[in-house]
């Protein structure tokens, strides 16, 4: 059975983002590099556990996860609270995620 995945409200999330959270995009490399977020990091969901405490060693920093469709940001926060982070919010999709980010920046 798949859990729903809880996504963080388009609002919350432009508020965060105002805040100073960072958006990781879980996809891999090259899907990072046929279209991305702006200022999102690429880290693969399959490096998340051994790239992101050297990148983000801080647990209380906000990040918004995504991917192509939202199932591996899904899987990405759960790692994440895993590993003690605190502070995971999942944008979802890359279509959301980019309308979300750019609609924060006007």
């Amino acid at each position: 059975i798949v859990k729903l995945i809880s996504l963080v409200s388009a609002a919350d999330a432009r508020e965060l983002l105002k805040q100073g959270a960072l958006v990781i995009d879980v996809r891999t490399p090259g899907e990072f590099q046929s279209g991305r977020v702006a200022k999102a990091i690429n880290i693969p969901l399959d490096d998340l556990g051994h790239v992101l405490p050297r990148r983000v060693p801080d647990k209380n920093q906000v990040l918004l996860l995504h991917c192509l469709s939202g199932t591996r940001s899904g899987l990405a926060k759960g790692q994440l609270k895993r590993l003690g982070y605190q502070n995971v919010h999942t944008l979802g999709s890359l279509g959301r995620a980019r309308n979300i980010v750019s609609a924060g920046k006007s």
